[in-house]
């Protein structure tokens, strides 16, 4: 079968750790991934975790990033990275680029506001806008993980512009019913919400069974 990979773009807002959730969860599901990282992403993850990520190295930093936790911690994750394959946020003659080069759909995780006006307005300015561009206008799946807070009126009204457009809008905010105790928990809480609404089986949260006090934990 040919490859059909997702495509997960990263954007500048802070929250690399919930893309490193998805992409490691991705990867565990069987998938194929088709990476692009923005520049602006770039400088948000060295100030997170203190990883360069560069084009001539990105496997390295690929796999330093996806093993730590969301703590911080290193090789907290064991990955395998042979089914991703990147593309330079610059490159827009890339394969995302257009609509013929078969994906299954996008996830821009996290989605700074920046990229979410580039997307709905669609000024395909780096790979990361055009690919989401090419994303919608082929039918496909496209979640839009958005992190940042407060919204104003103008990026409220781009997000309403994506899901006028068939985009799902999945805001990363962790909910707590599910028994969280660490903070990798609350992370892996989002990444589980954007791969349901991509439609990718994971096992990154308790889900809600309809009983009061199930995410509580006692201590003996």
């Amino acid at each position: 079968m040919p490859r059909t990979p997702w495509i997960v773009g990263v954007s500048g807002a802070s929250g690399t750790p919930y893309a490193a959730a998805v992409l490691r969860a991705l990867l565990a599901a069987g998938e194929s991934v088709d990476l692009v990282v923005s520049r602006a992403s770039r400088l948000t993850l060295l100030d997170e975790t203190g990883i360069s990520f560069r084009d001539a190295h990105w496997q390295a930093d690929l796999r330093e990033w996806l093993s730590r936790g969301a703590d911080g911690k290193p090789d907290t994750f064991s990955v395998d990275i042979d089914a991703v394959r990147h593309w330079s946020a610059g490159d827009l003659a890339a394969g995302p680029s257009s609509g013929s080069y078969p994906t299954r759909g996008m996830l821009i995780v996290p989605a700074s506001t920046a990229s979410v006006a580039g997307v709905a307005l669609g000024l395909s300015k780096d790979l990361l806008q055009r690919a989401a561009s090419v994303t919608l206008k082929e039918g496909r799946k496209l979640i839009v993980a958005v992190r940042e807070t407060p919204l104003n009126g103008q990026t409220l009204r781009h997000l309403v512009t994506l899901d006028d457009a068939g985009a799902t809008v999945v805001p990363a905010s962790p909910a707590f019913y599910a028994g969280a105790t660490h903070i990798q928990d609350l992370v892996d809480f989002v990444a589980g919400r954007v791969l349901d609404a991509a439609g990718v089986p994971h096992g990154l949260y308790r889900r809600w069974q309809g009983e009061l006090g199930g995410g509580a934990r006692h201590d003996g």
